[in-house]
């Protein structure tokens, strides 16, 4: 580490590259936006391929969604050991792979294609610990909340899914939604591999003046985290930590209601066709990744202009994702007219995205060492809701006798499902 520390010192300062009022030079910041919104847009597209093929396959879906729980705790693990950039990367080879060899392992057997889901859900668990690992490092306090946008990649990846995949299943065939979030899942691993570093003293185009802003400027000391001894009794027994994990427990259980089951609930429900339904899926997904972006930004300006405490301001955005969506989705189930319900249902989802300038960002506010850990620990706090909403909107949805009509229609909204 101290001789790529000191090469990174002794670069020439007369390279065109300059640190600006608003932090990074462009070419640095450039990278790191291309580095986290591309990987998670493309990883979530590979995650999500399923859920608009499975309206063409005609089967349910939770098996990724479950395995990806057991290996949060493992990508936290793995990335303060191997670092971002192996961890990141291989998941994301994984995944891709996963989703290439779907369409041949559906001609041989349907558990073939949930082996390869589990795989799937496995590798993709490890991307949100290992990316956090390295915000610590890079990002400074004041500029933090607008990058945790760039996390919002994942929306993006979502609704270009939908809507991609929506119009090949319609006029071509379902195989090549695979073979498509596949390939782009391959290619970007190769301009991953060649572009990610894992800190800034290993970048090889960052200037002295770019390392000097960012190290006085990420908030506390930042120290190298490969090999260091992870205190998992104090994150197990952290009261922030805890309430980070019980809060976004709510948020996922809505937003993975609208993930999983809104291709159907567009089809079945809505009726309507399914290169539309795509387009309507998909929507809500690529506005809220503008929404975080608003949200992002105001944040980080409120922290600079020092409108709140920090503390507050995370408090504030929080509240903002957790309630308006949690009323919002309960009047779904009690509304009739489908263009009033479609714009709730788009409000919904970006003011969820408020998050990442809330509790999300929070996490690397409070341990920017250990961010990968202790994300890696709230998501067995909150993922069990990636799975168990879905689970519970089928089992409502499909029992006849759990319940009179009435009652039914109250629970209904609660899993983002009306009859």
């Amino acid at each position: 580490m101290s001789n790529s520390n000191n090469s990174a010192k002794s670069r020439s300062t007369d390279v065109k590259y300059f640190v600006t009022q608003e932090g990074f030079s462009e070419e640095i910041e450039q990278s790191n936006l291309f580095h986290k919104f591309n990987g998670f847009l493309v990883s979530f597209m590979m995650r999500n391929d399923i859920n608009i093929a499975l309206v063409a396959m005609t089967a349910e879906n939770s098996t990724q969604l479950s395995s990806a729980l057991a290996s949060a705790i493992v990508g936290g693990v793995a990335a303060q050991r191997f670092g971002t950039k192996r961890v990141f990367g291989w998941s994301q080879f994984a995944t891709a792979f996963g989703s290439l060899c779907i369409p041949f392992a559906a001609d041989l057997h349907y558990t073939v294609v949930i082996v390869i889901r589990c795989i799937q859900g496995f590798a993709s668990g490890l991307t949100w610990p290992a990316m956090y690992a390295v915000v610590g490092y890079w990002i400074p306090l004041s500029e933090r909340s607008r990058f945790m946008s760039s996390f919002q990649g994942f929306s993006i990846g979502i609704g270009l899914t939908y809507v991609i995949c929506g119009f090949i299943i319609d006029n071509f065939s379902w195989r090549y939604a695979f073979f498509t979030t596949g390939s782009l899942g391959m290619l970007w691993c190769f301009l991953w591999y060649m572009l990610a570093y894992n800190t800034p003293h290993e970048h090889p185009r960052i200037t002295n003046e770019e390392l000097e802003y960012i190290e006085m400027n990420i908030g506390v000391e930042v120290k190298e985290s490969v090999g260091m001894k992870v205190p998992w009794k104090c994150i197990f027994t952290s009261p922030p930590v805890w309430a980070i994990g019980i809060t976004t427990f709510g948020r996922i259980w809505i937003h993975y209601v609208f993930i999983v089951y809104g291709p159907s609930f567009m089809t079945n429900i809505l009726k309507f066709p399914l290169q539309t339904n795509g387009f309507l899926s998909g929507m809500p997904f690529i506005c809220s990744y503008l929404s975080s972006v608003v949200f992002c930004c105001i944040a980080d300006k409120m922290v600079l202009k020092e409108v709140m405490s920090l503390t507050n301001i995370r408090k504030l955005f929080t509240a903002f994702s957790q309630i308006i969506p949690g009323i919002l989705i309960f009047s779904i189930g009690y509304i009739n007219n489908i263009v009033v319900l479609l714009i709730i249902w788009f409000i919904a989802v970006t003011y969820i995205t408020a998050s990442y300038a809330g509790a999300m960002a929070n996490i690397v506010d409070i341990a920017p060492n250990l961010a990968g850990q202790v994300l890696a620990f709230c998501q067995t706090i909150h993922m069990p809701a990636s799975f168990l909403s879905p689970l519970a909107g089928g089992f409502i949805v499909t029992s006849e006798c759990l319940c009179p009509p009435k009652i039914k229609r109250g629970i209904l909204p609660v899993t983002g499902l009306s009859p």
